[in-house]
């Protein structure tokens, strides 16, 4: 039901195998590469495949000895890094789902109310969608970071109630038939500081200078380069990387492992690839996460989302 493939290519393997501490599906498919004459192929395999764990590695070379094996890993996620129209068209309405979670948590948060009532209200949006398509499972769980752990760029909520002054850093992701995209916004609440002010303002600042940069022929480096000088102008660095690649997205991560949005990557940028541009910034005592998915175009980027890159306050 989920293949377009013809029937005879799909074969089934005993239910024996499933979680078998003794017995390798490795060995079924083994079967299936000899029956179609490639004992002695030549075989990629994704070494660094999520799924590809290093017994399936053992279990198949064992099964088959004569093969030659050698590392594929991302030969296929170079070729995915640009996105067809078709795939396109998915990634925009991923992000207005994306724009949906984040607009739904900033209705919903405020002081009180519990952090998992906060969470379960942006996971009702993201598989909820829009009204004109709905959503679906994101490839990994929402992040939800606030208080003390807004310090951190990836945490999860508990049950406490949201207190009358404090930061939420929240990634979203909007997930439209696997197509994934993922979006960031800090709310505030209470009133901010004004050193808090201005580090929202230069978050976006900084964001906005890598934005324009983007169009074919500019490296990823070059884009990270043009945050980094803007960020550089306030006494301020980050060190890591200010994006990834984004499309089809399954757990346990949407991210593509190829290009990234750092210094010395020298990928060239060409239309249909894209990224979320996430130049999240972590300091000592106070943190913020403004971020912007978008797709390269013919002479610049297109933003796959729409909510305003600016500290929501409450």
């Amino acid at each position: 039901m989920t293949t377009y493939l013809a029937e005879d290519n799909i074969r089934a393997y005993k239910d024996e195998y499933v979680n078998s501490p003794i017995l390798s599906t490795y060995q079924v498919m083994a079967d299936l590469v000899k029956e179609f004459g490639g004992e002695k192929a030549r075989i990629g395999v994704e070494m660094g495949g999520y799924y590809y764990s290093a017994r399936a590695h053992a279990d198949l070379i064992r099964a088959l000895p004569l093969a030659d094996f050698v590392d594929a890993d991302l030969l296929v996620n170079w070729i995915r890094l640009v996105k067809s129209p078709a795939e396109l068209s998915l990634m925009r309405q991923a992000g207005r789902i994306a724009d949906a979670a984040i607009k739904r948590a900033v209705d919903t948060a405020d002081a009180g109310v519990r952090e998992c009532d906060l969470a379960a209200a942006v996971y009702h949006q993201q598989i909820s969608g829009t009204p004109e398509f709905g959503g679906n499972y994101d490839a990994s769980a929402l992040h939800l970071c606030i208080g003390e752990r807004a310090l951190a760029p990836h945490a999860a909520w508990n049950d406490k109630p949201l207190p009358a002054s404090t930061t939420i850093n929240i990634e979203v992701h909007g997930n439209r038939l696997r197509y994934q995209v993922n979006l960031s916004r800090t709310i505030l609440i209470g009133k901010p500081s004004p050193a808090y002010q201005k580090l929202s303002e230069i978050a976006v600042e900084a964001l906005n200078a890598g934005l324009e940069t983007v169009c074919p022929g500019r490296t990823c480096s070059e884009v990270q380069g043009a945050f980094a000088q803007a960020l550089a102008r306030h006494g301020m660095s980050k060190e890591a990387r200010v994006g990834y690649p984004i499309g089809l997205g399954y757990p346990p991560a949407v991210g593509e492992r190829t290009a990234s949005l750092r210094k010395g990557d020298e990928t060239v940028l060409r239309p249909g690839m894209c990224f979320h541009m996430m130049p999240g910034l972590w300091l000592d005592d106070m943190s913020i996460a403004i971020t912007q998915p978008f797709a390269v175009t013919e002479s610049g980027y297109e933003p796959l989302s729409s909510t305003p890159r600016a500290l929501f306050v409450k």
